[in-house]
């Protein structure tokens, strides 16, 4: 491995007779194998060694700290602000390049403490309820889990006093602290009082505060048509798909997401997550593992996404192995991508278009329309969207325009 990436035989020698040999090669290894370019993997190799000498490492199994590494690189970024002055690096980036490698590293070798984030015992017996007596789904947990944590952050007690001796009017005090920190849609706070509810609702039948404290929770009030799908229109989403059809392997790449999100209506992590197992190319068969909800769904391959997944794998996909998800990273270190809100939002914005959401929910809100107006039904829109619920999906029928149309061009004959 260091005779290819160094030509100088004293840095070969360097590299050889430091110390966890056998750690540092593995670690280089797995990151060619994940595509990672000569240079990067040169600079890899300064970081471990450099990292082995900042924490005066004599045992092979020692465990690391987060701390250790933040100040082993605060220790690196003086060093090479000072070495490398004539370049235009900065302190922070230097910091933050040797944390990430570090962790990196020492996470593969698994000798890394991770400090586990702690909740209290109210709340993790709470979240084990929802998960195991409601079934809900890891998604929805999850966003009541991120509640959950602003409500903490604001209390100063410990959560058990905190509930101990909470009022109707305390309580109502601090959610207003908490709505007031961060510039919420009426319909967000709604979500969050629901959630707030749920818990408290719980921990009156556990007796950790006093009746009526879930019932003391006020959500502003959401009106019917509020929260209409605000979707563009389908000689808009035409128009978007159109920006992705060159030859580029970004193009290549952002067209298979789009065609996706437009035609089958799937949410950020069901694209994510879609790896090459789910795919049935013999029998033309997508498998779709739904974020909020258990089952996979099946659904036809449809060709026009079938040609675009193909396009993308063989011209533009890296190729890595060590990932089974069909959509990573454009660069090195190759990994499944992390979202793919940026890459819908930054094509709408050479639109000048009258949408509230920009990213994939804006194309899904497009594809249920577009079902609603060829005349499918509820139900079926409901299945191939994921949903559980048919309320969820009616309230597409409400922004049916062609239908609405259609009824305001009936003759009513002789009706007054």
């Amino acid at each position: 491995m260091f005779n290819q990436l160094f030509k100088q035989p004293y840095a070969i020698k360097r590299y050889l007779n430091a110390p966890l040999l056998e750690d540092r090669l593995s670690y280089l290894t797995y990151r060619a194998e994940q595509g990672a370019p000569r240079s990067t993997l040169q600079k890899l190799a300064g970081i471990q060694i450099t990292a082995i000498k900042y924490l005066g490492f004599k045992d092979n199994n020692r465990i690391v700290t987060i701390k250790e590494l933040e100040i082993s690189a605060k220790r690196w970024a003086r060093y090479e602000i000072k070495r490398c002055w004539f370049r235009n690096i900065s302190y922070s980036w230097c910091e933050s390049s040797f944390l990430r490698e570090t962790k990196n590293w020492f996470k593969f070798l698994g000798r890394i403490e991770i400090p586990k984030e702690s909740l209290p015992a109210q709340a993790t017996e709470f979240f084990d309820y929802m998960r195991n007596e409601n079934g809900l789904s890891e998604a929805t947990i999850t966003n009541r889990y991120y509640m959950f944590k602003k409500l903490l952050n604001l209390i100063k007690d410990d959560l058990n006093e905190f509930l101990a001796h909470l009022t109707a009017e305390r309580l109502d005090k601090t959610l207003i602290q908490m709505f007031q920190e961060d510039t919420y849609s009426r319909r967000t706070i709604q979500l969050f009082s629901s959630d707030l509810r749920s818990f408290f609702r719980y921990a009156e039948y556990r007796g950790w505060c006093k009746s009526g404290i879930a019932d003391s929770i006020r959500a502003p009030r959401v009106y019917k048509h509020e929260t209409l799908p605000s979707g563009p229109s389908w000689d808009d989403v035409q128009r978007l798909l159109k920006t992705a059809e060159s030859n580029s392997p970004v193009d290549i790449r952002d067209r298979a997401i789009l065609l996706l999100l437009v035609v089958y209506g799937l949410r950020n992590g069901e694209v994510k997550k879609l790896r090459f197992d789910d795919i049935d190319w013999d029998n033309k068969i997508i498998h779709i593992r739904r974020s909020k909800q258990g089952p996979t769904q099946k659904f036809p391959l449809v060709h026009t996404v079938g040609q675009a997944l193909v396009r993308y794998i063989k011209e533009a996909r890296p190729q890595c192995s060590a990932h089974r998800e069909i959509f990573l990273t454009r660069y090195a270190p190759f990994h499944p991508l992390s979202t793919v809100y940026a890459i819908v939002k930054n094509r709408w914005k050479t639109f000048n278009i009258a949408i509230k959401h920009h990213g994939p929910h804006s194309l899904r809100h497009a594809c249920a329309t577009r079902l609603i107006n060829q005349g499918m039904s509820i139900k079926t829109i409901a299945d191939q969207l994921g949903h559980r619920n048919l309320d969820t999906t009616s309230i597409y029928a409400k922004v049916d325009l062609t239908r609405l149309r259609e009824v305001a061009r009936f003759n009513m004959g002789g009706i007054s």
